[in-house]
């Protein structure tokens, strides 16, 4: 792991620790590779580790009626998979499925549950990024309630590159449809209209986005709002950490 991308600067999480606590979080952790389409949680089995993604994006999903799911969230660079071992529990709530393969630090679930009891700062971090994560779940629930498939369709494609970095990534209308707990058709019809507004290029699952300033003022305002969380967490984007009040 020696490209920026893949190196531990790369998780917005860790580089706002302080430095004695990102030295002693990075120590214990290994780097691995995520695949997409692995499942690195099933809700109500024990969760093994915590997984810290340096590049590419893990979706948190409810299953419904088999084999139906919904996304209810997005893991990447900005946190962490694993943030409910701070409450003292390893039952994952969700699943998790690597839906853009990349790089992660991984830590034994045990290991991170010592870390938090002997550094009171990583403690702190990761409750303030699972109540983000708690602040996010309604708007995520909201929005697909209420809004048409095209806005939420921009807002995932605008949070999908947020993490994964770059303008071009593989989305399959399946795992489309999956995040967005649609048929497929629809994902055809919103994704066909956003190209040829010029927003985005697709063809057999690569995704290019071409103009991201108009694939912001086609989604719904759901995509800002779900920004104000980390930007609370991490309010300068700097190595400072934030003040723990």
């Amino acid at each position: 792991m020696t490209n920026k991308a893949s190196s531990p600067s790369s998780n917005r999480l860790i580089v706002a620790l302080p430095e004695m606590e990102r030295a002693a979080l990075c120590a214990l952790c290994e780097p691995v590779a995520l695949a997409t389409g692995d499942v690195l949680s099933e809700p109500g089995a024990p969760m093994h580790y915590a997984y810290f993604p340096l590049s590419g994006f893990v979706v948190l999903e409810t299953p419904l009626r088999a084999p139906l799911s919904l996304s209810v969230a997005m893991v990447g660079n900005e946190g962490m998979l694993g943030a409910t071992l701070a409450l003292g529990t390893r039952i994952a709530p969700l699943r998790a499925r690597v839906q853009i393969g990349g790089h992660a630090l991984r830590l034994g679930a045990s290991q991170l549950q010592r870390e938090l009891q002997a550094h009171r700062r990583l403690k702190r971090m990761i409750e303030r990024y699972l109540f983000v994560l708690l602040t996010q779940a309604p708007i995520h629930a909201a929005c697909c309630h209420f809004h048409e498939i095209g806005q939420r369709l921009a807002c995932w494609l605008l949070l999908a590159q947020d993490r994964a970095g770059g303008r071009s990534f593989h989305l399959t209308h399946e795992s489309l449809a999956d995040m967005l707990g649609v048929h497929r058709s629809g994902v055809s019809i919103a994704a066909g209209l956003l190209q040829r507004e010029g927003l985005i290029r697709y063809a057999r699952g690569e995704i290019h986005l071409l103009d991201r300033q108009g694939l912001e003022g086609a989604s719904c305002k759901c995509y800002a709002d779900l920004l104000k969380g980390a930007s609370r967490l991490f309010p300068t984007g700097k190595s400072e950490p934030p003040p723990l009040e």
